[in-house]
């Protein structure tokens, strides 16, 4: 549950919690009155049921971007490739990670800048964001809906990231 506090009004402050139990919004208060306030607060929300999603698209293991990056650590000799999908994970912050090994930090840099490369030529896509160039050891490479992680072998077991959403399916791909 998540306690809310909404101010109302000059004085009147409408605390309460809100979480989901079975799929459902669940709210608890302490009145019936901070009740009915609530739902008058909450139905703007009802709207996002009616938008059309149609336009939505899921990435899968088939789609571009996720076979150029593959492509690209492949090209670079990347080890121990593998692709975690966490599409059925809630609490997971994209819809992939593909995470490889590299000997070296030389090689650690070519192949996080391969696949910014290729992805950048044949995609047209950046990445948002960027993480470890300077150190070598661990980079991540964020497309929102894959995050690539290039690490050394030691980095990877140090932080099991495969244990950590063992609960995703992951594959693993040819080096």
């Amino acid at each position: 549950m998540l306690f809310l506090s909404k101010v109302i009004g000059k004085f009147e402050c409408l605390r309460f919690n809100v979480g989901l139990l079975n799929n459902r919004l669940k709210i608890q208060t302490t009145d019936v009155f901070s009740f009915l306030k609530i739902i008058l607060l909450l139905e703007p929300l009802a709207s996002l049921k009616k938008r059309n999603l149609t336009g939505t698209i899921r990435l899968t293991r088939n789609s571009k971007i996720f076979k150029t990056i593959l492509e690209a650590i492949q090209e670079k000799k990347g080890e121990n490739i593998v692709s975690i999908d966490l599409r059925k994970i809630s609490e997971a912050v994209s819809d992939f990670f593909i995470i490889c090994e590299a000997s070296n930090q030389p090689q650690i840099r070519t192949i996080a800048e391969n696949v910014e490369d290729k992805v950048r030529a044949l995609l047209g896509e950046k990445p948002y964001h960027t993480e470890g160039y300077k150190n070598l050891q661990w980079v991540l490479i964020d497309y929102v809906n894959i995050v690539v992680h290039v690490m050394y072998p030691e980095s990877r077991r140090f932080y099991k990231l495969e244990e950590m959403w063992s609960d995703a399916s992951i594959v693993n791909h040819k080096s």
